[in-house]
């Protein structure tokens, strides 16, 4: 049996990626430091999705086990030493810190003269995930390592999509998911050519299709959090129900489909994108997903990186003389953005209080446009609270 490598056995990692590995016959190691969830994964071998639809199917993933990567890491370096595919759900923070464990199983592959390929493929909401965990690796590499990776080992990027709300249940391993589902694999950096993953689409050309996600999904997504959060909404769905935030939504699309259109229209045609757009609105609306603001809120001063989900979309609209209003508008919701519960979003407010906000705008959106500074400072001061 085909073996895979899991770094993240939360519910992304079992609802999403973790199904399709097991459609495609693979036995599954998940990697995590989650205790609970790790000793059930090796007490049943098995575990159960439900799809978030009227139908409310339910599908059986088997032939998974785990390993406790802070008890055993040896035990993690064994099974990369014997992958033939390597993935990753965890969070692009926290990439860097399973960076030398990997470096490691693949040291590991080398003494042992394995030369057989192997991709690595961080399937995590940023873009150039995979560029980045090599980069990471790479820094536990010597020179003769480097080379045995260059030669047999790939990081090709990723694009995934798939809605997992926060959620609790008597079973720790079941997760529920949105029937929608979207992994997009960069083929032209694949090592290994043997593999090709049902239920995955490859393309040579990668970048337009993450940008077409994160634009719209994950820009959208926020968009309804912080404007519900902004009206003291407690769910996307009741935030939805409201006409207004409704149509903040569409509005923040309307300007990435022009974003979109204009830097690839020979990939996106504007009546596919209209219905890509209605699809996304459809599926926050799920009535059968009840998904926390403070979910999709979370880490506001991650949200507003220069290359993140507003602040890229916003200079590369002012770069091309297309309107960001509506964009703009969330970054000043996002700066009036407040959870207790939230480490960044305390931290932020905090920031607020004893930084100057043109300083604060710089430091955290990492702009030295200074009229798009101007402009942020201005809506930031007509959201204070």
């Amino acid at each position: 049996m085909k073996k895979a490598v899991h770094f993240g056995a939360g519910n992304i990692g079992r609802g999403f990626i973790g199904e399709i590995l097991s459609k495609n016959g693979f036995d599954i190691h998940f990697i995590d430091t989650n205790k609970s969830i790790i000793d059930e994964l090796n007490n049943r071998h098995s575990y159960e999705i439900g799809i978030a639809s009227s139908e409310h199917e339910k599908i059986s993933v088997k032939a998974v086990s785990g390993i406790n990567n802070s008890e055993n890491p040896e035990a993690v370096i064994e099974a990369i030493a014997k992958a033939d595919i390597l993935t990753t759900a965890i969070g692009p923070n926290v990439l860097p810190y399973i960076a030398e464990l990997i470096a490691k199983g693949l040291q590991k592959r080398k003494e042992e003269k394995v030369q057989s390929p192997l991709d690595i493929i961080a399937c995590e909401n940023m873009i150039g995930g995979s560029e980045f965990l090599e980069e990471k690796v790479s820094d536990y590499l010597s020179e003769s390592d480097k080379l045995y990776l260059s030669k047999f080992i790939g990081f090709p990027n990723a694009a995934v999509d798939r809605i997992v709300p926060a959620q609790k249940h008597k079973d720790v391993l079941y997760v529920e998911v949105e029937p929608f589902s979207e992994w997009v694999i960069d083929a032209s950096h694949l090592k290994n050519k043997e593999i090709k993953l049902e239920g995955v689409h490859y393309t040579t050309d990668l970048e337009p299709f993450i940008e077409r996600k994160l634009f719209s999904v994950n820009s959208g997504h926020a968009a309804v959090a912080y404007s519900s959060a902004y009206k003291g909404y407690k769910t996307i769905l009741e935030g939805l129900q409201d006409e207004e935030i409704l149509n903040i939504l569409k509005a923040v699309q309307k300007e990435t489909r022009a974003l979109l259109l204009a830097k690839w229209a020979q990939y996106f045609k504007q009546d596919e994108l209209i219905k890509y757009h209605e699809l996304i609105i459809s599926r926050f609306s799920n009535p059968e997903i009840i998904d926390e603001v403070s979910r999709v809120a979370r880490t506001p001063i991650r949200k507003l990186g220069y290359d993140e989900r507003f602040i890229r979309p916003i200079r590369e609209l002012n770069d091309r003389k297309l309107s960001y209003q509506n964009h703009l508008d969330i970054v000043g919701k996002i700066f009036a953005y407040h959870d207790e519960n939230d480490a960044q979003a305390i931290q932020l407010q905090e920031k607020l209080k004893i930084t100057e906000l043109p300083m604060l705008i710089e430091e955290v959106t990492g702009l030295s446009n200074q009229k798009l500074i101007l402009e942020i400072e201005k809506v930031i001061n007509h959201y204070k609270k």
